[in-house]
């Protein structure tokens, strides 16, 4: 058994030892974003930046919608069109 085996123990530590983990990760988390707000209501722009993050999302909103909704026409009538626009052109 090798020293690596020896410290993990049973699967039970082993659980423990993942949620004490993922607690200490979710703390940090929650510590670094309450810094994050803390230091953007200290900023005179506050107005602003919540304005132009507004934007942004509504941006970033609309290209989603757009990517996910929007077909594309039919092969079948852009083939149509093609021949329409040969047949006025002259070109058979």
């Amino acid at each position: 058994m090798t020293r690596e085996e020896a410290r993990r123990g049973g699967p039970e530590e082993q659980a423990v030892l993942l949620v004490a983990g993922l607690a200490d990760l979710a703390v940090s988390t929650v510590f670094s974003a309450v810094g994050t707000v803390r230091g953007l209501l200290g900023r005179s722009d506050t107005a602003e930046l919540a304005a132009q993050a507004e934007h942004d999302l509504l941006a970033r909103g609309r290209l989603t919608l757009d990517r996910y909704t929007a077909t594309p026409p039919a092969y079948l009538e852009q083939l149509a069109r093609v021949a329409v626009e040969r047949r006025a052109g002259g070109d058979d």
